[in-house]
């Protein structure tokens, strides 16, 4: 990856949107432990694994389309 893909993936949207999600399970985790509510910090840990997961296959995913958009037009020459 170089300089300039990395610097356009940190300022996508999906990426902000994936960490204001981490941020906000991080935060639901921590209040569920504070007030003693498994299932609050349970769901919070499981939505924060969910967020990540989800950002790294649309990546994935975009990644692969690029590819094959990159591949096509090599072949087209």
């Amino acid at each position: 990856m170089n300089e300039r893909s990395f610097i356009q993936k940190i300022t996508s949207r999906k990426f902000w949107i994936c960490a204001a999600a981490f941020l906000g399970s991080v935060a639901a985790s921590i209040n569920g432990i504070a007030t003693d509510n498994n299932t609050v910090a349970a769901v919070g840990i499981v939505c924060g694994v969910l967020s990540a997961a989800i950002y790294a296959g649309a990546e994935a995913y975009v990644d692969a389309a690029d590819k094959k958009t990159e591949t096509e037009v090599k072949a087209e020459d």
